[in-house]
């Protein structure tokens, strides 16, 4: 009598998409039932595999929620890069397309705690996340068209953590509180808060006087073809010493 090989629940599966499909399954658990719901007997149920995969594959629980993170991160990076008016891209107000991308950001903090607080309150700068550094490029570019346009009252660097600190803080302030109890003028106070201590609400290089001038000139040397790399650092560390100026006053 001819026996009956055992059935192979993950077959020949490619291994990307075999590790596609656990990660899938790892966000809806995740998003669900919170960080207690991301169990290894659960992702096998959800996305029929074999336990040793998961450990083959992301080498243990923190591994798994690190490539969950990454991949709900990477999505949500991949849409901001895409919101705008009208789903057209970045608003033509540096402003507003800055004040847009911080809205976006605490709202997706709110609505996945679980992967929010990990990356923020559990840091780990020894393991980058390429979707991370995807998503503060981006920030900083933002923040960049604000110096170039003469909007910007602090050096390009001091504005990025500003503005990372305070949208970190707003959603870690939030999350500890019933959702029902939040105050809903709370946003925006904080937003305009950080918003209003970076930037100038018109362009007024010459109002903030030489500090203005340096910050807007930083924020274009990186372009600037005619000055060595030697030259570009002097002066860069030369209008870096300009803008602070202004930041104390």
């Amino acid at each position: 009598m001819r026996r009956t090989a055992p059935a192979d629940p993950e077959g020949r599966e490619d291994q990307d998409d075999l590790r596609r499909r656990i990660v899938v399954a790892g966000a809806a658990l995740l998003a669900e039932g919170g960080r207690d719901a991301l169990t290894t007997r659960a992702v096998v149920a959800r996305a029929h595999v074999q336990a040793p995969t998961i450990y083959r594959l992301f080498g243990d629980k923190d591994g798994l929620l690190e490539a969950v993170a990454e991949h709900v991160l990477s999505d949500f990076v991949s849409r901001k890069a895409l919101a705008g008016a009208n789903g057209q891209g970045a608003l033509a107000d540096p402003l507003d397309d800055l004040r847009q991308g911080w809205d976006m950001s605490v709202a997706f903090g709110l609505a996945n705690p679980a992967i929010y607080l990990f990356l923020h309150a559990e840091p780990r700068p020894d393991r980058a996340s390429p979707a991370g550094e995807a998503g503060f490029a981006m920030l900083r570019r933002k923040v960049e068209k604000l110096a170039e346009q003469g909007l910007l009252r602090v050096p390009v660097g001091r504005a990025v953590d500003l503005l990372r600190a305070s949208g970190v803080g707003t959603v870690v302030t939030l999350l500890g509180q019933p959702e029902a109890q939040r105050d809903p003028g709370f946003l925006a106070l904080a937003r305009e808060a950080v918003f209003g201590a970076i930037a100038w609400s018109a362009p007024t290089i010459d109002a903030p006087g030489a500090a203005g001038a340096a910050i807007a000139l930083r924020a274009s040397l990186r372009d600037d073809a005619l000055l060595t790399a030697g030259e570009r650092l002097l002066l860069g560390e030369l209008l870096d010493r300009l803008a602070a100026t202004g930041s104390r006053t």
